[in-house]
C-alpha cells in the first residue's frame, strides 16, 4: 500500500519513492494533451473536487500535482494517500487528519477503497468541504484506473460518494493516443537516468525510435520509463529493446512497418487529419462540444459519433 507523501519532503508515513516521470509535468505536443492542459488552467481557478480517470501508468499523479502547482494552494503541501489496502481505522486516524490540512490531497486509486472505507470517507468529506462558517482549506483530487460509473452500476462503489468527488471529471488519454509526445518523454527519461547513473546520454537508432512509436504501451508512461531506464543501465540498446521487440511481434506489429496499399494509407491520413482538427477545435472551445460542432459545421450528433470513432466518446470535463 502506498502511504502519504509530503511534497515538502517530510514523509507522513513510510512510502515508496514516487515514479520519476511524475515529479515533473511536461507540456505535451499532442492535441489530446493540449486539451487536458486547457482544462487544468480552468481547474486551477476553482475549488471544485476533481476526478481523474485513466489507465494505470498514464500520469494521474502527475496531472494531480500539476493542478495543485497552478492553483492558489501551490504554496501549501501536496499530499498523496494511496487507497489500496486502506482500512477504516487508518483512514480515520492519520490519513483522515491529513485530509483537513491546508493544501491538496490526492486520493490515489479511489476505486480500490473497500465499502467500509467508502462510508468512512463519506463521513469525513463534510469537514474537508467546509461550510459557510468554515472556509475550505483543502483541495480534493481523486484518481482511478477503474471506470467509476461502471463500478457504481455494479454496486461496488457508492453512488453518493461518486457524486461528491466528481465535481469535474477529467479523462486522461493513454500513451497510445498521444504518440506525438513519445519522443519528448523518451528524451526526458534518458536524460534523467543518464545523470543518475553517470552514463553517457544514449543516442537511439532510427529502428528503436520507430519501435517506441509503434508499440501500444499497455503500461503507458510507466512502461516507457522502464524501457528508457533499461537502455541507460544496460548500455546496450539492442539487448534492452529485445523484450519490447518481442512484444511488438506478438501483438501483430512490425518494427519495419506493415506494407499497406496507397488507398489504406490515404484513408489513415484522412482519419488522422480529421482527428487532429476535431481535437484542436475542442481545445479552443474548452471542450464545449456544441460550440465545437458549430465551428466544424457538423451536427452535434455527428460530432459525438466522430468522437466515439476516434476513442474520445467518454472524454469529458464535467
Amino acid at each position: 500500500m502506498e502511504a502519504q507523501i509530503s511534497e515538502k519532503g517530510k514523509p507522513l508515513e513510510e512510502a515508496p519513492n514516487p515514479v520519476r516521470g511524475e515529479k515533473r509535468f511536461l507540456e505535451g505536443l499532442s492535441p489530446s494533451m493540449r486539451a487536458v492542459e486547457a482544462v487544468i488552467v480552468e481547474l486551477a481557478q476553482s475549488k471544485v473536487p476533481v476526478l481523474l480517470l485513466a489507465e494505470a501508468g498514464a500520469g494521474k499523479r502527475t496531472i494531480a500535482r500539476r493542478i495543485h502547482e497552478t492553483s492558489g494552494w501551490k504554496a501549501e503541501e501536496f499530499r498523496i494517500i494511496g487507497c489500496a489496502g486502506l482500512t477504516p481505522e487508518r483512514l480515520g486516524s492519520s490519513n483522515g487528519k491529513a485530509l483537513f490540512n491546508p493544501g491538496t490531497v490526492f486520493l490515489e486509486e479511489i476505486g480500490d477503497l473497500s465499502s467500509a472505507c467508502q462510508l468512512k470517507l463519506l463521513d469525513l468529506l463534510p469537514q474537508v468541504e467546509g461550510n459557510r462558517k468554515q472556509p475550505v482549506h483543502t483541495r480534493l483530487i481523486c484518481g482511478s484506473a477503474r471506470d467509476l460509473e461502471v463500478e457504481v452500476r455494479s454496486g461496488r462503489f457508492r453512488e453518493d460518494l461518486y457524486y461528491r468527488i466528481n465535481g469535474v471529471c477529467l479523462r486522461l488519454p493513454p500513451l497510445r493516443q498521444r504518440r506525438e509526445d513519445i519522443p519528448l518523454l523518451v528524451n526526458f527519461f534518458l536524460t534523467e537516468y543518464a545523470q543518475d547513473f553517470r552514463r553517457p546520454m544514449p543516442v537511439l537508432s532510427a529502428q528503436t525510435q520507430r519501435l517506441f512509436h509503434d508499440y501500444a504501451w499497455p503500461g503507458n508512461i510507466r512502461e516507457l520509463e522502464d524501457a528508457a531506464k533499461a537502455i541507460v543501465v544496460l548500455g546496450d540498446e539492442s539487448v534492452a529493446m529485445g523484450g519490447l521487440r518481442a512484444m511488438l511481434t506478438k501483438s501483430g506489429y512490425s518494427s519495419s512497418g506493415e506494407q499497406v496499399s496507397l488507398k489504406q494509407a490515404a484513408r489513415a491520413a484522412s482519419r488522422e487529419a480529421e482527428k487532429e482538427l476535431i481535437l484542436r477545435v475542442l481545445t479552443r472551445t474548452r471542450w464545449n462540444r456544441r460550440r465545437a460542432a458549430l465551428e466544424l459545421q457538423i451536427s452535434y450528433k455527428a460530432l459525438l459519433y466522430k468522437l466515439k470513432q476516434i476513442g474520445y466518446g467518454e472524454y469529458e470535463t464535467s
